[in-house]
């Protein structure tokens, strides 16, 4: 037998999420390469690692063994890579965080410091809608989590990084007018929604049933880059977060409606469980928010608050 550490690892990982799919998705694979590798390290043995049953995917009796051998043996590699750095005065392991969509406009600023002063650290950012951030932070996947609203049914604590303000956009050429006007007039828009779950859409219903407006639900998108483009091509008007479409708005492309009760302000927290322990890597990475965090503000966003 000739075991590669690379198809224990990507074995393992199938073993974890119990689908090519995921496994290719969490080890960034395509899914032909996860499955060749699957089928590499079966040809090893004569007994079944896995069956497919009802097209899911399961591991046997003898692959639950054979992962959880393949567990300790990519652990102790980890471990041997981490004395190696550790040896040489380097910071060595695993960040992982979960992030909103528009999250991805702000959490990169917040890490290329840390990450370039830490060779040793691997990053693992998932960047997906609020309930599959909040999905992830209650099963204990990652580390931390970005929302700009917090999760009710959770125990977190939190590090707020900076403000989150959502204003009403038009396109260049809306014809609105300057001056501030009345939450009423959202009814005479064809609004474009986030989809359901999203924070942005969220807030946007507040705001219009704090309100008491009837409005036209004109689309439904799944990404604020989407809503974004619409509203470019005149396809209608959305309540957004200011941090995703400031570079449009200085260049033109998009206007800001002053409107009586905008913009809405939340904060953009990086949260994570309350009194999960903090591995080496993440205690790391607070501190140097801690101490960077300002500056970083200062530098990255620098005119936000004019806004």
């Amino acid at each position: 037998m000739n075991h590669t550490l690379h198809q224990l690892q990507v074995f393992l990982k199938i073993a974890q999420t119990q689908s090519i799919t995921k496994a290719a998705d969490a080890l960034y694979l395509t899914q032909p390469a996860v499955s060749i590798q699957l089928k590499n390290f079966q040809d090893q043995f004569d007994i079944p690692l896995t069956a497919i049953i009802g097209r899911k995917l399961y591991l046997t009796d003898f692959g639950r063994e054979i992962a959880q051998a393949a567990e300790k043996i990519v652990n102790q590699v980890d471990a041997i890579n981490h004395k190696t750095l550790a040896y040489k005065g380097l910071l060595y392991g695993k960040l992982s965080l979960s992030v909103v969509s528009t999250g991805k406009y702000v959490m990169p600023y917040f890490l290329s410091g840390f990450l370039a002063a830490h060779a040793g650290i691997e990053l693992k950012m998932d960047v997906t809608n609020k309930q599959r951030v909040l999905e992830s932070l209650a099963q204990n996947e990652v580390d931390f989590a970005l929302v700009s609203i917090l999760p009710q049914h959770l125990a977190v604590d939190r590090i707020e990084l900076m403000p989150n303000k959502l204003y009403l956009v038009g396109g260049a050429d809306s014809g609105q007018p300057v001056t501030e006007q009345a939450p009423s007039v959202l009814k005479t828009l064809p609004l474009i929604y986030r989809e359901a779950g999203s924070g942005t859409r969220y807030v946007m219903e507040t705001f219009i049933a704090d309100h008491q407006v009837m409005v036209r639900k004109k689309l439904e998108l799944t990404s604020n880059e989407a809503v974004k483009q619409a509203i470019m091509a005149g396809l209608g008007y959305s309540i957004m977060p200011l941090i995703g479409i400031r570079n449009e708005v200085q260049h033109g492309d998009l206007t800001i409606i002053p409107v009586t009760g905008l913009p809405l302000q939340t904060s953009w927290n990086l949260i994570w469980l309350k009194d999960r322990p903090f591995s080496p890597v993440a205690q790391a990475f607070m501190d140097y928010l801690t101490t960077h965090k300002e500056q970083i503000i200062r530098d990255r966003f620098a005119g936000y608050e004019r806004y």
